[in-house]
């Protein structure tokens, strides 16, 4: 890779503390526009706007998505601006490029008779999965967490005396987050299933995180999680393909939204930096809204008789 794009890859990890994933999906971005410079003989310290809107009507006639396309041209314009803070570059050759336009992306919450179906199901799991199974969807759905945020949470984090817990978000951002007495009550079930081994004398070993595993991290991983979600929604007679960790954060936001929750509060417990992320919320309860009156209204039923 090139030397300057991995000074700007590590500082992406000292000083704004992304997360390795995301330095992953950099790297993956700017080594394939690496490529694109070099069969033409340049390097990303000689490129100009011409070669980045090739480079991007490449992507357009290869059949990428525009979501695609725009997260990579994203990835540029916070390399070169790199560059050129580093002045290594005197200018920066995204500045005038216009980003793809994306769909309008909605999130697709689960119903609040679904999240019940789905907790039952949950509970159905053989063995000491179903603990486990019923705390993942109490947490994920009482607190609209990320994934990685609660495969992260450490072995202290819920306290009984304690109604909130502090997780550690996107640029190792702090934030408090409520957790209600039932997922606590859930937590604290599955903790003890996992210690009954320490019975028949192979006690657990101790760990420092909430849900440990062997995985080389030391916790449960987000594929592990996403899988138990998976059979929890099968055993509850869901789609399993409608069942994932990111949905049951939609299906938190969505209902507390639905209920009466304003869009500020809403942000500081999702931890968007942006409350324009925030209010996607509100066009998935105005569609919501706007079917209730369709189906229920009589005026508007006779106009589908019509």
């Amino acid at each position: 890779m090139d030397r300057h794009a991995e000074a700007f890859l590590e500082m992406l990890a000292a000083e704004r503390g992304a997360a390795r994933n995301t330095i992953a999906a950099y790297a993956a971005d700017l080594a394939d526009f690496a490529g694109h410079c070099t069969a033409r003989g340049l390097t990303p310290l000689t490129v100009d706007a011409a070669v980045v809107q090739g480079y991007l009507r490449g992507l357009a006639d290869a059949g990428f998505a525009a979501r695609t396309a725009a997260r990579r041209l994203s990835a540029l314009r916070q390399f070169f601006r790199f560059l050129v803070q580093q002045a290594l570059r005197p200018d920066d050759p995204t500045l005038l490029q216009e980003s793809p336009r994306l769909p309008a992306g909605l999130p697709h919450p689960l119903s609040e008779s679904a999240m019940q179906a789905l907790l039952e199901g949950a509970a159905r799991l053989n063995g000491g999965r179903g603990p486990f199974a019923v705390a993942l969807v109490e947490l994920l759905y009482c607190s609209g967490l990320r994934v990685s945020e609660l495969a992260a949470l450490p072995a202290n984090a819920l306290r009984p005396d304690q109604p909130m817990i502090t997780v550690r978000g996107k640029g190792n951002k702090d934030r408090l987050v409520p957790i209600s007495a039932r997922a606590r009550a859930a937590v604290l079930a599955a903790l003890a299933a996992r210690a009954k081994p320490e019975e028949a004398g192979r006690p657990a070993p101790p760990s420092r995180w909430l849900f440990p595993s062997r995985a080389a991290g030391g916790h449960v991983t987000r594929q592990t999680i996403g899988l138990v979600l998976k059979d929890a929604a099968l055993a509850a007679g869901l789609d399993p393909a409608r069942v994932s960790p990111h949905v049951l954060r939609h299906s938190f936001a969505s209902h507390l939204l639905g209920h009466g929750a304003d869009l500020r509060s809403l942000q500081m417990l999702l931890g968007h930096a942006d409350i324009a992320t925030t209010q996607i919320y509100t066009k998935v309860l105005e569609e919501r809204l706007q079917r209730l009156v369709e189906d229920h209204h009589p005026l508007a039923a006779k106009d589908h008789a019509a």
